[in-house]
């Protein structure tokens, strides 16, 4: 039953805000166990390609279903559909704590990846539902940076439980519970669900403007995968200077990622900026940031120069949802969120697969830094004219707390 006038606040933005964790929840929780499932399933034919899409596979998933997550949010509703797939991400993502069969604990991963893609697009959608103008972008906002966080944490979690057995890292997915719970007492479906369900044929006629979301989605998959380069290829790098021990890297890692909570802050900051000089800002960041890294000759300017780069990805991710969010109505906003959010998981897929052809191409992981350092410039400069063309206003993509 849909809402009547209520307004939403500190209890509805926390309760959508944690269920960010679990898109980190899936490769950090277990990256630490990797070795140890490698090890159980080592008969296994081609263990070594098979046994990592443990980790890997919810990520794909979610970059499938994202966008038909968000047509069923507008075409049957939001809140039923986020509160079941928090319950089958919950039971699933348990599974393999009393599965033995490979098979079937990559059936469970599926959906735990289809599941996730619901409960991502979902929230987000309700977050554009419930709050408007700087309300919305704080909390949109927040989603990046409690992500990063709970990283760090997931991960030290990950590795004690691991310390147990390879299967105890599963455990944390029950943690979903909880959410589910605050989901359950502190949201309600928006009052506009009842009209749509009611009179669909008056709501079809609203189109979703393709060719500024295509534009924003191209720019989130580029963004994304200079997200996760630092997260998946930065142990590669510190490796190179001359640090092996996995801790420290563990460690640097974690410390270098709170750049990007502090991007986030700083976005909040500037929001009132057009969108083509906070793209500028950020991508110079980048381009500086991935410089640094590529040209560091020991591991302490490698790490200023991979914090200079989270936080410019901190200040960008945060720009794009805002924007792509801008001005939707109630009855695509669901689907406008989801391509957004399948446009960064297909980033996040991409990514590998793009250090791995640049350093084959050009030599090491270093050259593909480079080579990302140049196309964040390029893409600076397309801000940057941008921004001339606009005259400086960035008519028609202001700051995004402009509705």
């Amino acid at each position: 039953m849909a809402s009547k006038s209520r307004t939403a606040g500190l209890a509805q933005g926390l309760a959508l805000l944690l269920p960010s964790t679990m898109s980190v929840m899936g490769v950090v929780v277990l990256a630490p166990v990797l070795p140890q499932m490698l090890a159980h399933f080592k008969d296994m034919p081609q263990a070594d390609y098979w046994v990592p899409m443990i980790l890997t596979t919810p990520a794909l998933c979610v970059a499938l279903f994202s966008a038909p997550a968000g047509w069923l949010a507008d075409r049957f509703g939001r809140r039923r559909l986020l509160m079941l797939s928090m319950l089958l991400y919950a039971v699933c993502g348990v599974a393999p704590l009393v599965l033995d069969d490979f098979r079937a604990i990559l059936a469970s991963r599926v959906v735990v990846g289809v599941t996730e893609a619901a409960v991502m697009t979902l929230t987000t959608t309700l977050i554009g539902d419930y709050f408007k103008g700087r309300q919305r972008e704080k909390w949109l906002a927040l989603q990046t940076a409690v992500a990063s966080i709970s990283a760090v944490v997931l991960f030290v979690i990950g590795g004690a439980l691991g310390a147990i057995s390879w299967r105890a890292p599963f455990a944390v997915y029950a943690s979903s519970l909880l959410l589910l719970a605050g989901i359950h007492f502190f949201t309600w479906e928006p009052e506009e669900t009842e009209d749509v369900l009611q009179h669909p044929e008056a709501h079809r006629t609203v189109a979703l403007p393709w060719a500024r979301l295509g534009g924003i989605c191209a720019i989130t998959a580029f963004a994304a995968i200079l997200f996760y380069t630092v997260q998946v290829d930065l142990s590669l790098a510190l490796t190179g200077r001359g640090v092996t021990d996995p801790a420290a890297i563990g460690g640097m890692t974690a410390a270098a990622s709170l750049a990007v909570p502090v991007g986030t802050i700083a976005f909040q900051r500037l929001s009132g900026l057009p969108v083509a000089m906070l793209l500028l800002m950020a991508f110079a960041l980048c381009g500086a940031g991935f410089s640094g890294m590529a040209l560091a000759t020991g591991h302490g300017w490698l790490l200023a120069s991979v914090a200079l780069a989270q936080f410019g990805c901190g200040l960008i991710l945060p720009t794009l949802l805002t924007w792509a969010l801008r001005g939707l109505a109630f009855e695509i906003r669901g689907r406008a969120t989801g391509l957004w959010q399948a446009s960064f998981f297909v980033g996040q897929f991409l990514s590998a697969f793009v250090v791995t052809t640049l350093s084959h191409r050009f030599g090491d992981i270093f050259s593909a830094f480079l080579g990302l350092a140049i196309a964040s410039g390029i893409a600076a400069a397309l801000a940057l004219g941008g921004l001339a063309l606009m005259g400086g206003r960035a008519q028609g993509a202001t700051a995004p707390g402009v509705r």
